[in-house]
């Protein structure tokens, strides 16, 4: 049946005493230049310092004493893997990450930090998915998939949910960056809920360096890119196929930005809304300063996705 609404309140209810209530922001300058009224969900505040804290957190609190004592295994670059080792460390879980050898030098130490165990592999999604694969033959790991997993969907919906309950008037649009499509396609189901009194659009961005999303949106069929070479390093997972499902029969549009407009808008954040993003986040104002002819006059929602990311290695 999929991930509902339903799945997305009972994951807000599990998480809520172990995740961040996070603000919204906003800059009169960044409307101006962008011609529409923004509000930016802050979650590079979450715990882990993005938004995978949630679906982690979920599909942490979802497994019972058998599976967590038989420990998880998740693959990813950065974020999920830190989000899956704090989670687990929460319920005292052995928890093993699959990063790929080219995952920024800060995410490896974030994963590290919180006590996980790490293996390398070579950064391609076949690599990491065989590695995964293989360690979980050898010692019997419960798999909590970075992005094509019902609880992590469901969690990361809590991140639109929470934004919702917020905002004091109404949005046109609800907007989050794509990689693997788990926040995207969470965020979709909670916008589109059956009786909602306001129809809400809901867009999605993603690198044109890395637009296996826009790819599969546009031609119905879902793309896979193997090695897809962008700053967005959050935004280089492949389409899951949950996740297409949903963004196929939920969302509106699926945008792309250049990697130049990618680092302008992380800088506009960073000087205006005075938070540290990383680039993945930075995507949909990238997008929307791309796009301005969709967004003039509207009011949008932006989930800030994440504030990972080495200070010794800025682009600018």
């Amino acid at each position: 049946m999929g991930v509902t609404i339903t799945d997305i309140r009972h994951a807000y209810a599990r998480i809520a005493n172990h995740t961040h209530f996070t603000p919204l922001i906003s800059s009169r300058l960044i409307n101006q230049l962008a011609g529409c009224d923004i509000i930016f969900k802050a979650d590079n505040l979450q715990k882990i310092g993005a938004f995978k804290a949630r679906g982690a957190c979920n599909a942490i609190f979802s497994l019972d004493e058998a599976q967590l004592a038989r420990g998880v295994i998740t693959h990813s670059s950065g974020n999920h893997g830190a989000a899956l080792a704090w989670a687990a460390q929460l319920r005292n879980a052995h928890c093993t990450v699959v990063m790929p050898d080219n995952a920024p030098q800060v995410k490896q130490q974030a994963v590290e930090s919180y006590g996980a165990e790490i293996t390398y592999c070579a950064p391609t999604l076949s690599a990491r998915e065989s590695t995964v694969d293989q360690l979980i033959t050898a010692h019997e790991r419960v798999l909590v998939h970075p992005y094509d997993d019902d609880r992590i969907i469901a969690g990361q919906g809590t991140a639109a949910l929470e934004t919702l309950q917020q905002l004091s008037k109404p949005i046109d649009i609800l907007m989050t960056p794509v990689g693997g499509g788990g926040l995207l396609g969470g965020s979709a189901i909670v916008a589109k809920e059956p009786g909602c009194p306001t129809r809400i659009r809901v867009i999605g961005a993603e690198p044109i360096m890395a637009n296996d999303a826009w790819e599969s949106f546009n031609s119905g069929i879902r793309v896979t890119h193997s090695v897809p070479n962008t700053i967005a390093d959050g935004l280089r997972s492949t389409l899951g196929a949950r996740n297409f499902t949903l963004i196929r029969n939920l969302v509106d549009d699926i945008l792309l930005t250049s990697e130049a407009r990618i680092v302008e808008a992380m800088r506009l954040i960073w000087t205006r809304l005075k938070v540290v993003v990383e680039p993945s986040a930075a995507v949909p104002l990238a997008a929307i300063l791309d796009h301005p002819e969709i967004f003039s006059g509207q009011r949008v929602a932006v989930i800030l996705s994440g504030g990972n990311l080495d200070l010794d290695q800025l682009p600018w």
